[in-house]
C-alpha cells in the first residue's frame, strides 16, 4: 500500500520549513503548560484560590491547543515530536520550582509565555514566507492566546 500525496498547495520544502518551527512552537507550549499546571498544584498564600483558578483556566487552554498544533505538524507531513527527553531537547523553558512564592511563579510564567511568543512570531513569520495560511492562523490564534496570558498574570502581580 503506498501513502497518498500530501496536496496542501505547498512544496515538500515548505512544509518541511514550517513543521520544524512549529515544532519548537509544540515544545515550548509543551514545556509552559506542565509548569503551569505544576504551579497551580503547589501556588499557595493569600491569593491561592485566584491565581489556582487563573492557572487553571490557562493550562487548560494550551492543553487544548497542543494537539492543534501537532495535528498541523501531520498535516504538513512531518512527525509530530512526542516524549520528556524529546520535547526537553526543543526547549529552553526550565522546569518550575514548586518551592517559588506565588510572585515568583507568575513572574517565572511571564518570562516563558515570552518565550513562547518569540518561538510564535519565528513561526508565523515562516509560515507566512512559505504561503502557509492555515499554520499563520493557527498562530496568530495561539499568540493572541499568550499575549492574553502573559497580560494576565503581569496584572495579577499589579504591573502594566
Amino acid at each position: 500500500m503506498t501513502a497518498a500525496k500530501i496536496d496542501t498547495g505547498l512544496g515538500q520544502n515548505e512544509r518541511t520549513d514550517v513543521a520544524v518551527e512549529l515544532t519548537k512552537v509544540l515544545a515550548d507550549s509543551y514545556a509552559v503548560y506542565l509548569k503551569t499546571h505544576g504551579y497551580h498544584w503547589n501556588v499557595r498564600g493569600p491569593e491561592f484560590f485566584s491565581l489556582h483558578n487563573l492557572l487553571e483556566q490557562q493550562y487548560r487552554d494550551i492543553w487544548g491547543a497542543l494537539d492543534d498544533v501537532a495535528e498541523r505538524i501531520r498535516a504538513l507531513g512531518e512527525l509530530a515530536p512526542q516524549g520528556y527527553a524529546t520535547f526537553a531537547n526543543l526547549t529552553s523553558i526550565k522546569d518550575g520550582d514548586p518551592e517559588k512564592d506565588a510572585p515568583a511563579m507568575l513572574d517565572e510564567l511571564i518570562r516563558d509565555h515570552g518565550t513562547v511568543i518569540a518561538t510564535m512570531r519565528a513561526a508565523l513569520e515562516k509560515a507566512d514566507e512559505e504561503g502557509d495560511d492555515v499554520s499563520v492562523d493557527l498562530l496568530t490564534q495561539r499568540l493572541a492566546a499568550h499575549e492574553k496570558f502573559a497580560w494576565m498574570l503581569r496584572s495579577s502581580l499589579g504591573a502594566r
